[in-house]
């Protein structure tokens, strides 16, 4: 394992690493909620110093957010050639995205439906903060909602390696040492 020291650095340095980011065409926000007509601007509670806003990802970044909503996960991807073999050889995959949650969260994935609201991505911004996030500062209306029932096989379907584990503190301890870009979402609620 990994010290706090040690862990706090190396997520200081991935966050370090420059993003890039181009505007989709649709970006996507997921709820559990299938009655949402009106999203207004928020302040996260993670976050209650930024603006309030509406947040959304981008296609390529949904695999994230394909979780019942307080379910902690973790992802590591690769984006090159280099980067996936870096994925491949240390967590011994073929996939280019992994995703990892907790073992007892496999019967509520089983049993979640999600609802994916669709929007015209010119309506939001990059937030540069986080790779695929993309924010607007006023209040949007969805165009398009899509019930997800299958989460398991959304995620076999996108070629996302879904993995189970008693506890995400070893595997985040590896993914924070890869180097790869990552994402930890909800871990506030990860099982000490």
């Amino acid at each position: 394992m990994i010290s706090d020291a040690e862990r706090d650095e190396l997520v200081r340095r991935a966050a370090a690493v420059p993003k890039t980011h181009s505007r989709p065409d649709v970006v996507f926000h997921y709820s559990e909620d299938g009655s949402i007509k009106r999203f207004a601007p928020h302040r996260p509670p993670s976050n209650p110093s930024h603006p309030p806003a509406v947040w959304t990802i981008d296609a390529e970044h949904a695999p994230l957010y394909w979780f019942p909503r307080h379910c902690p996960r973790i992802s590591v991807w690769a984006y090159d050639d280099e980067q996936q073999g870096r994925l491949s050889e240390l967590f011994e995959t073929e996939a280019s995205r992994i995703c990892a949650t907790e073992t007892i969260w496999i019967d509520p994935m089983r049993a979640a439906r999600l609802y994916e609201y669709r929007f015209d991505g010119s309506r939001f911004a990059p937030w540069t903060d986080a790779d695929g996030q993309y924010i607007a500062g006023e209040a949007v209306y969805p165009d398009e909602v899509v019930m997800l029932d299958d989460l398991l096989a959304l995620h076999a379907d996108a070629e996302v390696e879904l993995r189970f584990t008693p506890k995400l503190g070893r595997l985040m301890d590896q993914v924070l040492a890869s180097g790869l870009p990552f994402s930890f979402v909800r871990i506030r609620d990860a099982r000490r």
